[in-house]
C-alpha cells in the first residue's frame, strides 16, 4: 500500500503506462505542512485523489466525509498550517512512475523561497501536449528532497530566458498576487523583420485563445478576446530587422508573438505566427549574415518584490550565444 503522502500535488511524474487504481481502505488523517497551507480544500483533494472525478469529490465534501480539525467545511475553506484533515476511503490512481531525467539549469537566484533559472530555448516548462516532460519535472527529479516546487509563470517552449519557480506555497501565492496586480515587470528581447518606426509603441489588441484542428493551442486577435497590452521599445535597427524590448502589461498566451504578427512584424524564427519563408531562409548562413535556427524571443529581465523580505529584486539573463552571434553578423 502506498503511503497517502505519495499522492501529493508535488508529485508530477509521467506514467510509463496507464495508471492502475488502488483503494485506500481506511480513514486517513493528514497534518497540513507550511508548503501545503493556503490552498483551498477542493484543490487539495484534487491533488491527493488523482483520477477521482471532481463531481465525486464535491459530493464527499458536501456530505461531511472530509473534515478539518474534526469539523465540517465547505469547498472554499483555505487550509492553514497544522490543520488536521480527515480523508475518507477512496479509490485513487496509483502513484505515477517518475520517468523524467533529472536536470539542472543555469540558476539566477535561489533561496528558501524561490528558484529562478535561465531556461534554454526548445525546452518546455512542463509536460503535456505531446511533450513527455519539461523543466518542472526535470527539476523535481533532480531534487527529490524538495517538498514543494511549482512554476510561478510559463514561457513558450521556444522562448528562452528567466523563469520563476516557488519553493514554498506562501511564495507562490505572493508572486501570483503580484502578477494579478500588475506589479511584476517582465521584459523580453525580440528581433522582428520589417521597418519599425517608433522609438516606443503601445499595442493594445484583444486576444482570443482557441485550438487548431490538429489540437494545437493558438491565439488570434478577436474583438471579444481578452484585453491585452504590450509596450515595445526600439533598441537598434539592423537593416531590415529591428531589435525591440517588449514590456508585458498583461500576460496572455503568445501575447508578444500575436501582437507583433497582427501589426505586420514577424518575429525572426517564429514557426507559429511568423514569416515561414523568411524562417527557412534564416536557417542558412549567407555571405552577409549568420544563420538563425530558433525563435528570437528571450525573457531578459524581471523585477518583483521578494515574497519574504519585501525588497525589490531585478534579475537579468544575457542573450543566448546563438542570438548574440546572429546580431553581430547583421551588424557587420
Amino acid at each position: 500500500m502506498k503511503d497517502l503522502a505519495s499522492f501529493s500535488g508535488n508529485d508530477a511524474g509521467i506514467p510509463a503506462s496507464p495508471p492502475s487504481s488502488v483503494v485506500l481502505p481506511q480513514v486517513q488523517l493528514l497534518t497540513i505542512s507550511e508548503e501545503e497551507a493556503g490552498q483551498r480544500i477542493d484543490n487539495f483533494l484534487l491533488r491527493i485523489f488523482k483520477g477521482v472525478p471532481k463531481s465525486h469529490l464535491y459530493r464527499v465534501l458536501r456530505s461531511g466525509e472530509v473534515r478539518v480539525n474534526k469539523g465540517r467545511i465547505d469547498q472554499t475553506y483555505r487550509l492553514a498550517q497544522g490543520d488536521v484533515v480527515r480523508l475518507p476511503p477512496m479509490r485513487v490512481a496509483e502513484k505515477a512512475v517518475q520517468t523524467a531525467p533529472g536536470a539542472e539549469f543555469k540558476i539566477l537566484l535561489e533561496d528558501s523561497q524561490m528558484l529562478v533559472i535561465d531556461k534554454p530555448a526548445g525546452v518546455a516548462v512542463h509536460g503535456g501536449s505531446g511533450v513527455s516532460y519539461g523543466v518542472i519535472e526535470q527539476l523535481r527529479a533532480a531534487r527529490p528532497e524538495a517538498k514543494f516546487l511549482e512554476l510561478v509563470h510559463r514561457l513558450d517552449r521556444d522562448t528562452s530566458g528567466i523563469l520563476l519557480l516557488a519553493k514554498k506555497r506562501s511564495a507562490l501565492t505572493n508572486l501570483h498576487e503580484q502578477i494579478r496586480e500588475g506589479l511584476l515587470d517582465k521584459r523580453y528581447l525580440v528581433l522582428v523583420h520589417g521597418d519599425w518606426k517608433n522609438p516606443r509603441q503601445h499595442i493594445k489588441l484583444p486576444l482570443f485563445k482557441y485550438n487548431a484542428p490538429d489540437g494545437e493551442r493558438r491565439v488570434r486577435v478577436q474583438a471579444d478576446g481578452l484585453a491585452s497590452h504590450t509596450v515595445f521599445n526600439l533598441l537598434r535597427k539592423y537593416g531590415e530587422f529591428a531589435l525591440l524590448e517588449a514590456e508585458l502589461k498583461t500576460g496572455r498566451t503568445h501575447q508578444i508573438r500575436v501582437h507583433l504578427s497582427a501589426s505586420g512584424f514577424a518575429i525572426a524564427g517564429d514557426d507559429k505566427y511568423g514569416d515561414f519563408a523568411l524562417n527557412r531562409a534564416l536557417q542558412k548562413a549567407t555571405e552577409t549574415r549568420g544563420a538563425l535556427k530558433r525563435m528570437f524571443l528571450h525573457a531578459h529581465q524581471i523585477t518583483f518584490t521578494h515574497p519574504e523580505t519585501g525588497k525589490p529584486v531585478t534579475l537579468n539573463a544575457a542573450l543566448p550565444p546563438e542570438c548574440e552571434r546572429f546580431l553581430k553578423s547583421l551588424a557587420m
